[in-house]
């Protein structure tokens, strides 16, 4: 954690104050246009006036928000209108604190962050999420949560302190008595990202307190990792970077052979005697590039689903508890699940298939049927563009399956291994969609990286309800086009 620093100014009131980030520059335009510049990128924000590109240079040490949105002259709406498209793209970051001085630093994790301060008071009860935590990160000491849109960089240790009293329920008049109580705004802001909870007077059960029935299922470990792990909620680089190239050389692609008594296996084995299940495991690759003049077919797709995925029958089995525990249906499917939970569903992203038009669909494994979500074109087109981008492909598959979770179906049974549980179930489905995919002599690919804020947004359905874990390209391959 980096140096105290001087005492607070008491006499002060923080305020937010919107910045650009460290990497991101402003450049203004002879016909007015203010253009973002990072990273070799420039992004358009509009025409302004000439005040307009003269005040935004000083979002460079910051802007405070309260000033822009009360403000009634016009380039103080302009203004206003400029740091909103800013945050729109992910390109702030806000200043809490006096002038000349943070007190913590936040963060957007999402684009479209924007700091809010609901109104709390005297008598409100605060306590810390659970699934709030406090690290080190590099010098600096970060909170977060994997629920916030923001983390908040803490630069006075005071706070930390005062944050750390927050473990169990207090109002806030008692808070007020803490030394370096950092105001009601930091803790509104907060509560607006969940970091905070504002609980009722006498609540016990802390946990479902928090959220409905499907937070309380989670626990803090495998909600982090299933945030952290993929994109949409967090920004932290992601994917292929190399990041530790310079630190260590790459690990052998086989383990170096331990020193005992070696028996060698290859005489039991004809390789001209393979079955035909061992034949198709060798043949299974990936194929990243596909034919658009020959698009896969609805047909086709139907038969794929068919072998891969749907369900084959149904039981029901009561709970392993008791006497009184409730009934649970379960369902058969071509691949093995954890429990026989089966919490993963297909959703099928279209851009060429004869005979179904494009979009998003549902696969209903129960019934063997497509069913349209209304998901917004530059979403659909979002979803797709990122799968190209993640296989290292110049267009977008013929057909995306997103395999997401319904992460119930397997917490409410399992503690600790719910979240490893339903990762294993998606790289048996993965496999079994290869193996399909190779039977047919279709392409596929399965794809690491997957964005579950997207995904939230275009089916309505919260990231910690039902989410994805997993991608699937699939679509009639180029010749040549395997790895």
């Amino acid at each position: 954690m980096g140096a105290p620093g001087k005492k607070r100014d008491r006499g002060a009131a923080p305020a937010v104050r919107a910045r650009l980030a460290v990497h991101v520059a402003l450049a203004a335009r002879p016909d007015g246009a203010i253009d973002a510049c990072f990273d070799g990128v420039s992004v358009g924000l509009g025409k302004f006036g000439a005040a307009v590109a003269k005040r935004a240079q000083a979002l460079r040490t910051g802007l405070p928000l309260g000033a822009l949105a009360s403000g009634g002259r016009t380039i103080d709406k302009d203004m206003h209108r400029l740091v909103r498209r800013l945050a729109g793209h992910g390109l702030l970051e806000y200043g809490f604190g006096t002038p000349g001085e943070d007190h913590v630093v936040i963060e957007p994790q999402v684009a479209d962050y924007w700091p809010r301060v609901p109104k709390l008071g005297e008598a409100d009860i605060l306590v810390l999420s659970r699934f709030a935590y406090l690290r080190r990160r590099g010098d600096d000491l970060v909170l977060e949560s994997p629920r916030a849109e923001a983390l908040f960089s803490i630069r006075d240790p005071e706070i930390a302190a005062v944050l750390a009293v927050l473990s169990t329920p207090q109002p806030i008049r008692q808070l007020r008595r803490q030394d370096g109580f950092p105001g009601v705004a930091l803790l509104g802001l907060l509560v607006d990202c969940k970091i905070l909870l504002k609980i009722k007077a006498g609540d016990r059960d802390l946990r479902a307190a928090e959220g409905g029935p499907d937070l309380v299922l989670w626990d803090f470990h495998d909600l982090l990792f299933h945030a952290r792990s993929t994109e949409g909620r967090h920004a932290n680089p992601t994917g292929g970077l190399y990041s530790y190239a310079d630190h260590m050389a790459p690990l052998p692609a086989t383990r170096p052979r331990w020193p005992g008594t070696t028996i060698d296996l290859g005489e039991f084995v004809d390789p001209q005697a393979l079955s035909p299940f061992a034949k198709l495991l060798r043949e299974r690759h990936s194929a990243r590039d596909f034919d658009d003049r020959r698009p896969i077919g609805i047909a086709e797709l139907a038969r794929f689903l068919d072998g891969a995925a749907r369900v084959l029958s149904t039981w029901s089995l009561r709970a392993e508890f008791g006497e009184d525990a409730p009934m649970v249906a379960h369902t058969a499917r071509p691949y093995p699940s954890a429990g026989a939970s089966y919490g993963l569903e297909l959703y099928v992203a279209v851009d060429k298939c004869d005979g179904l038009a494009r979009g998003f669909y549902h696969y209903d494994a129960g019934t063997h049927a497509l069913v349209a979500i209304d998901a917004r074109a530059d979403e659909l087109a979002a979803l797709l563009t990122g799968a190209a981008f993640a296989m290292g492909a110049e267009t977008a598959p013929q057909v995306l399956l997103t395999i997401a979770a319904r992460f119930g179906r397997v917490s409410w049974k399992y503690s600790a291994i719910a979240y490893a549980l339903i990762l294993k179930d998606a790289g048996v489905l993965m496999q079994t969609l290869y193996l399909m995919a190779t039977d047919m002599g279709l392409g596929g690919c399965a794809i690491g990286s997957h964005n579950i804020k997207l995904f939230a947004e275009m089916t309505g359905i919260e990231f910690h309800v039902e989410s994805p874990v997993g991608q699937f390209a699939l679509g009639r391959p180029k010749a040549g086009a395997a790895e």
